[in-house]
């Protein structure tokens, strides 16, 4: 078995990741070290055992320290999962890849849960989405480092971010993005770290494929109708179709909430639950209404 597993990041899915392969470790009676990179400026500000017995906790500057730094510290992991997403900044999700190949880790899962990067392509209405086919191409062109990358859709919580726009619980409305048919892919937080790990785990093992999960898929429309349900009242219905999402990018291109509207109107972004990995293994999954009970009525 795994003997060594290294996350990089303790945001929120990074979190989710260490307490999945802490879970999984105590319940499988296992034995195996869970290392977490954490950057210098956070360590202060989290629980160094974060619930996870023995963590090994790795203070790295991601952005300042070299690929030489970063490679020392990977080649001590079998397995490096990357939960540092987009925000540590552009080219960083490259400079991790590339030492995760000089380290000649035998496993890597890079940064890649969200939607499916090679059904959008290139020059997509997110900037960041091309670096994530770059990533791809860095490991589909070698074969020393084993890789998997895991597509998870939106996260879930995504979705309720009033200033995201498409739920807005406050005013009682559901914006439809591009169609009514339209549907969204979504995983929450904590079910991404779940099936990673038993992904990770499966036998036979999965090895160099893209693996998509499914919390839950579903149309605008089922949102519109799952919400009223939920809060017993009524939500307004407005279609943010692609054309009016392109003029709301054209005007005001440097918000990042513009580009992810319009971009989420791809038909990359979703796929049905009975191609995905947890609906084959019969591993049930939170979906948008039960998330919501757990997560908003619940406070």
């Amino acid at each position: 078995m795994e003997k060594s597993f290294l996350v990089i990041g303790t945001g929120e899915v990074g979190l989710a990741m260490l307490q999945s392969l802490n879970n999984f470790k105590q319940n499988n009676m296992q034995q195996f070290t869970i290392g977490a990179l954490v950057q210098p400026s956070m360590v202060g500000n989290i629980n160094v055992n974060l619930g996870v017995s023995d963590l090994v906790i790795e203070e790295v500057d991601l952005v300042s320290q070299s690929s030489k730094d970063l490679s020392d510290i990977f080649s001590n992991y079998d397995t490096v999962i990357c939960c540092s997403g987009f925000s540590i900044g552009a080219g960083m999700q490259i400079k991790i890849t590339k030492a995760i190949l000089e380290a000649g880790v035998r496993r890597y899962i890079p940064w890649q849960f969200g939607v499916d990067y090679d059904k959008i392509g290139r020059g997509s209405a997110q900037p960041v989405f091309d670096e994530q086919l770059d990533v791809r191409d860095l490991l589909r062109a070698q074969n020393k480092t084993q890789w998997i990358i895991v597509s998870t859709g939106m996260i879930t919580s995504f979705l309720f971010r009033e200033d995201f726009g498409v739920i807005s619980l406050s005013k009682k409305v559901v914006n439809a993005l591009g169609d009514w048919k339209h549907s969204l892919t979504l995983t929450s937080c904590e079910e991404i770290g779940d099936l990673t790990v038993e992904i990770l785990f499966h036998q036979p093992e999965i090895l160099n494929q893209v693996v998509f999960v499914s919390g839950d898929t579903v149309t605008f429309e089922q949102i519109a109708d799952k919400m009223e349900d939920l809060f017993k009242t009524k939500f307004d219905r407005i279609l943010w179709d692609s054309t009016y999402l392109q003029s709301q990018l054209d005007n005001n291109p440097n918000d990042v909430f513009n580009r992810y509207r319009l971009v989420f109107t791809n038909p990359g972004v979703t796929w049905p639950m009975e191609e995905t990995f947890n609906y084959r293994n019969k591993i049930p999954t939170t979906g948008i209404v039960r998330w919501a009970e757990q997560n908003i009525l619940s406070e």
